[in-house]
């Protein structure tokens, strides 16, 4: 668990993180940068990942049916969550040392079996797809492990990411200048006004 939640803590720009800082950029209150914060983490593809992962494990149950699953789902072009990562394009390092703390766990809690069924997945994805697995992906299993239900997981990302939130408030307050990103027009030019009764 701690590892766990330290692999979780900060991952820099993230969709929530960004927030967090918007937020005290203005120099609004701490609690509602963090509000602000998991609003942004709310959403599905910031957070909850790792619950639909473990969605997905227990929609497949056995290691006999896990190639035949994830072949359909790739042929059916549906979102394997767990996969794949705007940072780490050739790996997720935090996945892969939390993959070694699965195994033990598993082994541990006699579900070895659940193991063969993420290994079988995540290697039909990777060959096929060429993405591989993120934090979520092994977390998922992780926290089935050591028992926790699957309603706890985001909770306990957010638990987690209020450190690292906090940490880029601290920062942003250090040398404090308001963040307003430009945005750049790229629709049509210019048109000549017509009047209605022309239209």
């Amino acid at each position: 668990m701690d590892v766990s939640l330290t692999l979780y803590a900060e991952h820099e720009f993230n969709a929530s993180t960004f927030t967090s800082r918007v937020i005290t950029s203005t120099m609004s209150d701490l609690h509602s940068a963090i509000t602000g914060a998991i609003g942004a983490l709310k959403g599905p593809l910031h957070g909850g990942a790792n619950e639909r992962v473990m969605g997905v494990l227990q929609e497949v149950g056995s290691p006999a049916e896990a190639e035949p699953w994830v072949r359909n789902a790739l042929a059916s072009k549906v979102r394997i969550m767990g996969f794949g990562h705007r940072v780490y394009k050739k790996g997720d390092p935090r996945a892969v040392y939390l993959k070694t703390l699965c195994r033990q766990l598993a082994e541990e809690s006699g579900q070895q079996d659940l193991e063969e069924v993420a290994d079988v997945i995540e290697t039909i994805v990777q060959d096929e797809k060429g993405l591989p697995p993120n934090l979520d992906w092994p977390s998922a299993r992780l926290y089935h492990y050591l028992g926790l239900e699957v309603e706890l997981y985001t909770p306990l990302f957010v638990l987690s990411r209020v450190v690292g939130w906090s940490a880029h408030a601290i920062e942003q307050l250090d040398h404090n200048r308001l963040i307003r990103p430009r945005s750049k027009y790229v629709g049509p030019g210019p048109r000549a006004w017509v009047p209605i009764e022309q239209r």
